[in-house]
């Protein structure tokens, strides 16, 4: 049997590959190819993209949601043609967005003769080796092999939360905990009047609050997180960005009271984070891993709730279940989940307090937020570790990469036509899981691997 060979492949299937695969169609010769080894139906759209649900909305303006970074209009020209009322500044469906992506990538593949070459491999990468000249081949659980020149991880977190504490659970209350909320099925099987309790209070919450009320549930909802804290909204006009006044210091602890010394002085806060956006992988870069460090214990939860805001039109909604009793948010730490009648009954710690309090769920919903990428939910990235080929990052952010996302073995020595996309380089890059983020990192690393191919001419051939 051939041994299938292919100048640059892609092993992933969300966002970050499909922008890797559109990005690589400009930029490469007609006489190149292109795997995009993966085994999600949804090639690029995953569970986010691909809801029908029209509450479920982008957190950001669709002015900046295009795929190219070079063509910022594309999404809202897009919208348009189809017909909707579409302004630079609306919050668009994340439906539509997974069909402008299936619709962009679409129009690349239609001239055959004139772009790459491109397979869609639907298989899940394995294993992988270093060939005795160059490349890499990789093991398909489909039982196939692949070898390419150019290697691009693209890997995200799956749809998976983070798994409930297995010992702080009944097995006998499991048949009412929903553990991955994105299987929606499960809404179905909620009774008019049941109540709820959801894990977890950020983005993924707010999405399964609103789906509850679309299909008619009109039961109370408990929210518990360690913090209570939920996102907060963007403004309905959005204001100019400004720029930080960032002092020289990079201790975690100082640059924060500088910029909330800044909000006191009269700017608006939102405006404040908008304004450090260009600036914060440069900013994460010149921090050490010990800040670093500090940041992820002690600020995260609050970064998120002001960086990644939510649509004011969701916010609107979900305030007012809030207001009106519907939804209470608990801050606290889950004790147990102990079987109680037909559901179960959930006891925690009150945050700042040393009693246990409790409440009654007909349902217990697991929305605690995505895994970091990282090396242990991936049989290949095991397996490559396994053959230092990569490297954990020193925070678990992904895997070690330097800027030029080039993957880095455990001595930090990049390997040769190997790089990586997405989540999986946040050790480097920490603001790299949005659209705005990836999109630059995908038309860089389509460029690079261009370069490469341009001058290793002629060709890489096609059969080996």
């Amino acid at each position: 049997m051939c041994l299938m060979t292919y100048d640059v492949a892609i092993v992933g299937s969300g966002f970050s590959a499909i922008a890797l695969t559109i990005n690589l169609l400009r930029f490469l010769p007609s006489s190149a190819s292109i795997a995009v080894i993966g085994d999600d139906p949804g090639f690029g759209r995953g569970t986010a993209y691909r809801t029908e649900f029209y509450l479920h909305r982008l957190n950001v303006p669709a002015a900046r949601m295009s795929v190219f970074p070079d063509r910022p209009d594309d999404f809202v020209e897009w919208l348009r043609r189809q017909g909707r009322a579409a302004f630079a500044e609306d919050f668009a469906s994340r439906g539509d967005y997974g069909l402008y992506l299936r619709d962009t990538l679409a129009s690349l593949l239609r001239p055959r003769e004139r772009r790459a070459r491109v397979d869609f491999v639907k298989a899940k990468a394995t294993a992988c080796v270093q060939c005795e000249s160059d490349g890499l081949v990789f093991c398909l659980d489909n039982t196939g092999e692949l070898k390419a020149r150019n290697v691009i991880l693209a890997l995200g977190v799956g749809n998976a939360d983070l798994p409930l504490p297995k010992d702080r659970v009944d097995e006998a209350a499991r048949p009412r905990i929903i553990e991955n909320p994105w299987r929606l099925g499960w809404l179905s099987r909620v009774g008019r009047t049941d109540e709820i309790c959801i894990f977890g209070s950020g983005l993924t919450m707010i999405d399964q609050v609103l789906s509850l009320r679309a299909q008619g549930h009109r039961g109370r909802i408990h929210v518990l997180s360690r913090r209570g804290l939920v996102p907060h909204p963007h403004s309905a006009r959005r204001a100019a960005p400004v720029p930080p006044e960032l002092p020289e210091s990079r201790e975690i602890s100082t640059l924060l009271r500088a910029l909330r010394r800044q909000v006191d002085k009269g700017a608006d806060w939102r405006a404040v984070i908008d304004g450090l956006r260009p600036q914060t992988q440069a900013l994460w870069q010149s921090l050490g891993t010990e800040q670093r460090g500090r940041f992820l214990r002690h600020a995260l939860a609050w970064w998120n709730i002001h960086r990644h805001r939510i649509a004011p039109e969701v916010f609107t909604r979900f305030d007012a279940l809030m207001k009106d009793g519907t939804v209470t948010v608990h801050a606290g730490y889950l004790r147990s989940i102990e079987k109680e009648g037909s559901g179960a009954s959930v006891h925690y710690r009150r945050r700042g307090r040393r009693d246990i309090a409790a409440f009654h769920a007909d349902w217990v919903v697991n929305c605690t937020g995505m895994e970091r990428a990282g090396i242990g939910h991936s049989p290949l990235l095991t397996a490559m570790r396994d053959r230092r080929m990569i490297a954990m990052d020193d925070l678990g952010l992904g895997i070690s990469v330097d800027p030029q996302s080039r993957v880095l073995d455990p001595q930090g020595r990049p390997q040769p036509g190997l790089f990586a996309a997405g989540a999986l380089t946040a050790g480097q890059f920490w603001e790299i899981t949005a659209v705005p983020d990836i999109r630059v990192q995908a038309k860089a690393l389509a460029e690079t691997v261009a370069a490469e191919i341009a001058r290793r001419a002629p060709p890489y051939a096609r059969i080996a």
